[in-house]
């Protein structure tokens, strides 16, 4: 809205809202904002995507027959389990997660709500170390919050924790110094 002053001369000027409160203003920032939404959750897929297809291109390259017949595979794979696959890479490769952390993650209904069986699949075909992860996490608790060796280890194979497997956690308190 716009608002009358008068000055001291008595003269009226109209004061204008700055253009950043004006409702147009609003609604162009919204819509970026949105768009910008939409392409990056759209681009996480895409990339999948054509990860797959160049790894397809690739064995399609090599001439085997078995990898003609995962790529009919993959095509008739739904698209749930394509993305719980997706998510469960970015949790073992970013945020170094357990087997078992991960396959909860995408199956809680305060996580990524997928289906059991989506879930299933991405864990059957995530090649992830386990091991690595484990160590990375077990370094993360030594040097940011100074947790001794045992404490790590149990801290990683706690079921309300890491939930790592024995062996797991004991390569990486086994390779914490190393």
């Amino acid at each position: 809205m716009s608002k009358k002053i008068t000055d001291e001369n008595g003269n009226t000027y109209v004061q204008k809202k700055p253009f950043y409160k004006r409702w147009w203003f609003i609604v162009i920032v919204a819509l970026f904002v949105i768009i910008g939404l939409g392409s990056s959750m759209g681009g996480e897929n895409n990339n999948s995507d054509s990860k797959s297809q160049s790894s397809t291109s690739k064995s399609n390259e090599s001439g085997s027959s078995q990898s003609e017949s995962k790529t009919s595979d993959t095509k008739s794979v739904p698209q749930e389990y394509k993305s719980a696959f997706a998510k469960a890479k970015v949790y073992s490769d970013s945020m170094h997660m357990s087997k078992a952390g991960i396959y909860d993650q995408l199956t809680s209904d305060a996580g990524e709500k997928f289906s059991p069986e989506a879930a299933q699949y991405a864990m059957d075909n995530l090649k992830a170390d386990y091991n690595k992860n484990a160590l990375a996490k077990a370094k993360t608790y030594q040097k940011d919050m100074n947790m001794s060796p045992e404490s790590i280890r149990d801290q990683l194979t706690s079921d309300s924790g890491e939930k790592f497997t024995q062996d797991e956690a004991n390569y990486a308190v086994d390779h914490l110094d190393k």
